[in-house]
């Protein structure tokens, strides 16, 4: 069996979602299997299973009027200025006194047809080049683009306006039959088109080109003589140590083996605080040392970052559609032939039936070939997710799809595990009773030095908690009993036993409390804990209860716990002391009523997650989380990285829905107004132009408008 290997190549050419459609339909039909093709990022992905030399699909790529580049050339194409707007100026100098002879009469201009061919000859040959390569290997895959109609109608300008240059020169009536004007303006504006599309696409994906350029850094290795010397970050290696210093970006994710800093992770994780990190603490790549020194082992580098990984994964995400597209794409698909048969139907109506004369029975056909637009019908979709992607990365919210947008917005069910995902983990005393004359202080001071010397994750928090409240006791005998708690003596021989219950006399009575405090065999004190809730819980709640959604607590721990939490937070629904596989017959059973979000740590929780429409999973970014859940949030703290994310995914579906609306729109009305002759093919030309920038402009907005 061959080994299967998965290629990247980058394209150029690309314009449209049909461009990407049809390279993928011609490489499947090469053999190569999961084919994945961006228009907006020029890049083709596929598995060669079949071992297919790489200069074959490049071949084939090429054949269809696009061009496969090495990353070099795409980078140094994007610095100057692009093919695509070189050829737009080229046309635009030619075109401008040829269309301006129409407001400005010249007998030179009107009588002289071979001025106009001459001028309107080099805007026609781009193009034909430029419009026909991408219009032949359209309709070599089966699915006609926007070119074919683009070529087609400045062909017939063209020819026409030849047509009549022979038939009638030097003749008063040839004047009728010139329209080398319009074949070049229509040229020049669709081009003008794409150079607008062109920009405006770049500005999609520049969360991308910012991540990436977050991950491209220098670096200072330190060598084994204590020397420093820079390196290139793709120079760098496991287990190399690398010095930083304020200012400088963490070039690769390792552990702090020497130094302390004050780092700024808010471009990975949007934790807007920055993190103080000691030996021992570990460092992500791209983040910010904003105050002290570090010196680094380097565990994770190259595609092996944590960095590495969220570029993947958004680059990963544009590829998914969201189901609302497929309408667009069914239209895109047979869009082109239709157009071309109604432009047939208006030239034959128009000069067969109505009797209008031949030029102008040509430009109404022609009109309605360059007024049709199904290239806005394949952006609508594409250029919102790219944004909302984007806006959501910065933020440190992974949306892995496309699809996941329409999902979680329009979910009806949010359902939140407790620990770990509404709480911390970290636990805190709640309250205190005492029941003998001791005083709180000394309360904590026991406690405090009980459980200092436990391993237990409980005892740890408490110790924590109480650090800068607390007096440290000599202890001596300090031994953990298992099922129990832990033991010890101080310097008077008063023996401490700290834990559950089993430490009571069986004779004594006692509220319920979760940690009893004995002192030679005698009770003196019950300790209620509570996990401490992450940041902006219960307004995060309350946010998502206003949009609609049934918040509900879905949790292995018990009632009265749960209860007193969801009364606390505002959650509505509670399911408590639920076993794994009764979590996930929950879910099952919330999903066959409404599309449902499962809110979890991405590890005990996967079953749930798995089964939910939309999984989002609260964690430090592990393995595990990236692999199962459809959002990771890489703030694990702060809860309302969950409802930013719900409005990322409504807005964002909002846009594609507006975008596709203008699209349809904008060819129902266009199209039978061009077909009645209301439109010049200039005209419309021109506003064709600008349907693919309003489509564009309209998902940049979303890069910066107001949540709500």
């Amino acid at each position: 069996m061959n080994k299967t290997k998965n290629i990247t190549l980058n394209v150029e050419g690309m314009t449209c979602s049909n461009c990407a459609l049809g390279i993928k339909k011609q490489l499947e039909k090469k053999g190569l299997d999961n084919v994945s093709v961006n228009f907006s990022t020029g890049e083709v992905s596929y598995n060669n299973t079949i071992e297919l030399n790489l200069k074959e699909v490049a071949d084939s790529i090429n054949s269809l009027g696009f061009k496969v580049v090495d990353e070099g050339e795409v980078t140094k194409n994007q610095e100057g200025i692009s093919t695509i707007e070189k050829q737009f100026y080229f046309t635009l100098f030619f075109t401008i006194p040829l269309f301006l002879h129409m407001f400005f009469p010249h007998d030179f201009f009107l009588n002289n047809v071979w001025v106009q061919l001459g001028l309107c000859l080099p805007v026609f040959s781009v193009g034909v080049w430029h419009f026909g390569k991408s219009a032949i290997g359209s309709l070599k895959t089966g699915v006609p683009n926007m070119d074919v109609l683009i070529i087609v109608g400045i062909t017939s300008a063209f020819g026409y306006s030849l047509y009549g240059s022979l038939a009638y020169y030097g003749l008063p009536e040839a004047h009728n039959y010139l329209f080398f004007e319009t074949a070049a303006t229509i040229t020049t504006l669709v081009l003008l088109g794409n150079v607008l599309e062109y920009r405006s696409v770049k500005q999609t994906t520049t969360a991308i080109k910012e991540l990436n350029q977050l991950q491209k850094t220098e670096a200072k290795r330190v060598l084994s003589d204590g020397k420093i010397e820079l390196v290139e970050y793709d120079d760098i290696k496991v287990n190399d140590i690398l010095q930083f210093n304020t200012g400088d970006k963490v070039a690769v994710d390792g552990e702090v083996i020497w130094g302390d800093a004050i780092i700024n992770e808010a471009m990975i994780s949007g934790e807007s605080v920055p993190l103080s990190k000691g030996i021992g603490s570990k460092v992500i790549g791209g983040t910010i040392v904003e105050g002290g020194t570090i010196k680094i082992k380097a565990e994770q580098v190259g595609d092996k970052t944590v960095l590495a990984k969220i570029i993947e994964l958004v680059k990963n995400a544009q590829q998914d559609e969201p189901q609302i597209q497929r309408l667009g794409d069914k239209v895109s698909a047979i869009f082109v032939p239709v157009v071309i048969g109604l432009s047939l139907i208006t030239f034959s109506l128009a000069f067969f039936v109505f009797n209008i004369s031949l030029q102008q029975s040509v430009m109404q056909a022609i009109a309605v070939l360059v007024i049709s637009c199904p290239c806005a019908m394949g952006l609508a979709t594409p250029t919102a997710v790219m944004v909302g992607i984007g806006r959501a990365a910065k933020k440190g919210i992974l949306i892995k799809g496309g699809s996941t947008f329409e999902q979680f917005a329009n979910a009806k069910n949010i359902v939140f595990d407790k620990t770990g995902t509404l709480t911390t983990g970290n636990f805190v005393i709640k309250k205190t009773k005492l029941y003998t004359q001791i005083e709180e202080q000394e309360l904590k001071n026991i406690l405090f030095s009980l459980e200092q010397n436990s391993s237990h994750p409980i005892a740890k928090s408490i110790a924590n908690f109480l650090m800068d409240d607390a007096v440290i006791l000599n202890l001596v005998d300090i031994k953990e009993i298992k099922g129990f708690g832990i033991e010890a003596k101080d310097i008077e021989g008063n023996i401490y036993q700290l834990g559950s219950s089993r430490f009571l006399n069986k004779g004594v009575e006692s509220e319920t409390h979760s940690i009893y405090l004995v002192k030679n065999n005698e009770l003196i004190a019950g300790v209620d804990i509570e996990d401490e809730l992450k940041e902006n819980v219960a307004e995060t709640i309350a946010l998502l209860n206003k949009q609609g959604l049934n918040t509900i607590l879905l949790s292995g721990d018990r009632r009265e716990v749960c209860d007193e939490l969801a009364a606390k937070i505002g959650i509505k629904t509670v399911f408590s002391q639920q076993l794994p596989e009764q979590k996930l017959a929950k879910i099952d059973e919330l999903q066959k009523t409404n599309t449902t979000v499962m809110v979890g740590d991405g590890i005990n929780d996967a079953p749930a997650l798995a089964k939910a429409s939309v999984s989002i999973s609260i964690s430090n970014a592990t393995q595990v989380a990236v692999q199962t859940a459809k959002i990771v949030l890489l703030n694990d703290k702060d809860l309302s990285q969950v409802y930013e994310a719900f409005l990322i995914s409504k807005h964002t579906l909002k846009t594609i829905k507006q975008n596709l609306f203008w699209a349809f729109f904008y060819n129902v009305v266009a199209i039978p107004i061009a077909a009645f002759g209301f439109l010049n093919p200039m005209v419309a030309a021109l506003t064709m132009a600008f349907s693919d920038v309003i489509v564009i402009g309209n998902s940049i907005r979303l890069k910066s408008k107001k949540l709500k």
